[in-house]
């Protein structure tokens, strides 16, 4: 509603505008591990999603804070990606996707974000932390030289299957932009040896495993930009490997009824689009931070 100026005992009493409504904030996604590019070593873990959090009738009064996550960048040769970067909106924060492990020859275990990364060589994979914001990333076995997926809002990251890279967690479809669109998708572990393909990422911005490929593995796929996907863990074959890939950025989408006004001022540090559609105002956040004023 807009602003008013109310009668008090003692005197006139303003009455700060407010608003209801529905978000949807996606953090940075995790990056992939790099497998080792100069020894042998195995693929590297798939990067988990970013956390994902929507809901309904979220007062907003005043002024506030908006905030868009980056993806987690990939490390060097062997190196462990890293987790990506909060989103916020107001009193709401989702987790930045958690770290893909580095395809070296030891234990790796995957970091915990918002959804889990996934680990190496016997290791655990990361946590969905805080809960209900995704899933974890997948342990992987010792017996095999690839690595599991990241988890992804709408399920864990996959296990691998012999030297293929484990699939990333699949992410969940939102249409508070207008339209429906699939977020949070984590990313694939790296393949392993001639033959061994990477996992795909999951639906929802994940980015595909590298490939063994005889000789010439391949790096990871980067999770995409503003679905707040997993990076993939990057390929090895026969001593030579690939890069993890980083991953994708976040997102926060505000939306509320259009009989309101439109927002007071918005901060320049962000990047943003404004539409209205089906009866809301539609608010789509893409980077950067800043403060919004209702």
């Amino acid at each position: 509603m807009i602003g008013c100026i109310t009668a008090g005992v003692f005197g006139p009493t303003f009455v700060a505008p407010s608003i209801s409504a529905d978000y949807l904030v996606v953090a940075g996604g995790g990056a992939g591990g790099s497998s080792n590019t100069g020894a042998n070593a195995y693929g590297g873990g798939g990067g988990g999603a970013g956390g994902f959090r929507t809901a309904t009738g979220l007062s907003l009064t005043g002024s506030f804070t908006v905030t868009v996550g980056a993806g987690g960048a990939a490390g060097g040769s062997a190196a462990s990606g890293s987790a990506g970067a909060n989103s916020v909106l107001a009193s709401i924060t989702s987790a930045g996707g958690g770290f893909g492990a580095g395809g070296t020859l030891s234990t790796v275990n995957g970091g915990a974000g918002g959804s889990g990364g996934a680990s190496f060589s016997g290791g655990t994979g990361g946590a969905a932390s805080p809960a209900g914001q995704g899933n974890a990333g997948a342990s992987s076995s010792s017996a095999f030289g690839s690595s599991g997926g990241g988890g992804g809002a709408s399920a864990a990251g996959s296990n691998v299957t012999n030297i293929n890279g484990g699939a990333g967690g699949a992410g969940t479809s939102n249409s508070y932009s207008g339209s429906a669109v699939t977020y949070a998708g984590g990313g694939g572990g790296g393949g392993y040896y001639s033959t061994g393909i990477g996992g795909a990422g999951g639906s929802g911005g994940g980015g595909a495993g590298g490939n063994g490929t005889n000789g010439s593995p391949t790096a990871g796929t980067a999770g995409t930009a503003n679905r707040g996907g997993g990076g993939g863990g990057g390929g090895n074959d026969s001593g030579t490997g690939r890069l993890g890939a980083n991953g994708g950025s976040g997102i926060v989408i505000l939306r509320y009824a259009d009989t309101s006004p439109a927002l007071t001022s918005i901060g320049a540090g962000l990047t943003y689009s404004t539409t209205t559609s089906g009866g809301y105002r539609i608010y789509t956040f893409t980077a950067g931070t800043g403060t919004v004023t209702v």
